[in-house]
């Protein structure tokens, strides 16, 4: 200190404790282009799947609600695998939908008791139910089917023939290389 005041130089006074940071401002939402542009130059091929099918759920979840569907999605791809697989058993579904089969079990149980699945037991294991589209179902996932064409054409509309059988084969692809190994 002393030699600093001979230097004719007066040491630096504490510096003031610095004002607390502002809260930074919430990030403003992305445009729906934007991300898409965004994520065609990252080369992100899982996003880019997530986008469109968070915009494709989006679409279902407000056509069912318009519709006074009492349907979720999920609850419409089950009804679908039943029409596409009469006297299949759930454990069948699970290995299909790859899902949790407990969550499928309560799934199931709720379509059982609005009474649009129905369960009758195995001939050759009593212990294991086939269930079968009940009633109302078959309506219900027609109306669901017809709805999901109409969104999956207007997907596509742009796509020539060509590049929707593009689309499919590297979808295909994708789908492939993430599957768990046999």
């Amino acid at each position: 200190m002393a030699g600093a005041r001979a230097s004719g130089v007066t040491p630096a006074a504490p510096a003031a404790p610095a004002a607390p940071a502002a809260p930074a401002a919430p990030a403003a939402p992305v445009a729906p282009a934007a991300r898409a542009e965004r994520v065609a130059r990252d080369g992100d091929v899982l996003e880019a799947i997530h986008g469109v099918m968070h915009l494709a759920r989006g679409q279902q979840h407000r056509a069912l609600r318009d519709a006074e569907q009492t349907l979720s999605p999920l609850e419409g791809r089950v009804l679908g695998f039943f029409a596409r697989h009469p006297g299949a058993t759930l454990s069948e579904l699970a290995a299909h939908s790859e899902r949790d089969k407990g969550q499928l079990a309560r799934l199931v149980g709720g379509l059982r008791e609005r009474g649009l699945l129905q369960a009758t037991p195995d001939e050759a294991d009593r212990r294991v139910s086939r269930l079968h589209l009940a009633g109302q179902a078959q309506a219900q996932h027609q109306a669901l089917m017809a709805q999901r064409r109409l969104l999956a054409e207007r997907a596509a509309a742009g796509l020539s023939a060509t590049e929707r059988r593009q689309l499919l084969a590297l979808l295909a692809k994708v789908r492939a290389a993430l599957a768990p190994p046999a």
